[in-house]
């Protein structure tokens, strides 16, 4: 029990500190930089990209056999896309088109709750990921944690603009993180049962950032800033994602 609630502190710890960093970011800047975003998201993008081929699936086969992993992959995608499309279909989070504080106040609240129920996948992985392993388990937080920055900056932005206090602001945005730290408990604690549940689960995890990757990071890196610093982030993500491998 003292190792499920070591990760689950940890989980916690790494999703409220990257949305607080974006919120801080948020907050603190009366315009943040687009190609900064943009260079974050790829970094985050090739990071994650890295940890799967490099840590994720090598240790999920070490467990279990290939049908297990390609089904627990599967998995994790289609609870992503469910994610996704709850979200979209019961929180409007475009904030583009907010024109009044009334409706900046009330797309930060509605993006804020959208994300906290989009980071419990995110926990997840990062419970199974030390289920396998404490350096794989360090490496999805990290990765996390810098994919969160933007998340953060989201909430923040027009929160602030609509009118909130600063210390609310950032109060909610640490709110949402939390159930990074609740997804990291439920991994952890099923990743007890068996080193087949941790095979799944590690899979689980890499089709879900898989999905993260492909289906939101790159995109919305390339809709915040068309030019070569996404393509060095990727890359620098990457190769520091080959590094925390070699650790």
């Amino acid at each position: 029990m003292e190792y499920v609630i070591r990760t689950t502190i940890i989980g916690l710890f790494f999703g409220t500190f990257g949305t607080t960093i974006g919120g801080l970011i948020g907050v603190a800047f009366k315009n943040v930089s687009n190609k900064f975003l943009g260079f974050i998201l790829s970094l985050a993008s090739g990071l994650m990209i890295s940890i799967v081929c490099f840590d994720l699936i090598p240790e999920g086969l070490e467990i279990a056999g290939i049908p297990l992993i390609v089904l627990g992959m599967l998995f994790g995608v289609i609870a992503m896309i469910a994610c996704d499309v709850l979200v979209q279909k019961k929180f409007n989070t475009n904030v583009h088109y907010a024109k009044n504080t009334n409706t900046l106040l009330k797309t930060g609240i509605i993006v804020s709750i959208g994300l906290a129920l989009h980071n419990f996948p995110e926990g997840l992985a990062i419970g199974s990921g030390f289920g396998a392993s404490i350096k794989l388990g360090y490496s999805l937080a990290i990765a996390i944690l810098l994919h969160d920055i933007p998340e953060g900056v989201s909430m923040a932005v027009p929160m602030k603009n609509g009118g909130m206090k600063v210390s609310r602001v950032i109060f909610y945005v640490i709110l949402s993180g939390v159930t990074t730290g609740v997804g990291a408990f439920f991994g952890a604690l099923v990743g007890t049962i068996s080193q087949e549940i941790i095979a799944i689960c590690l899979s689980f995890a890499a089709g879900a950032m898989l999905y993260i990757v492909s289906g939101e990071l790159i995109p919305e890196s390339n809709k915040l800033y068309k030019g070569r610093m996404n393509s060095i982030g990727n890359i620098l993500g990457f190769m520091l994602g080959i590094l925390a491998t070699m650790v």
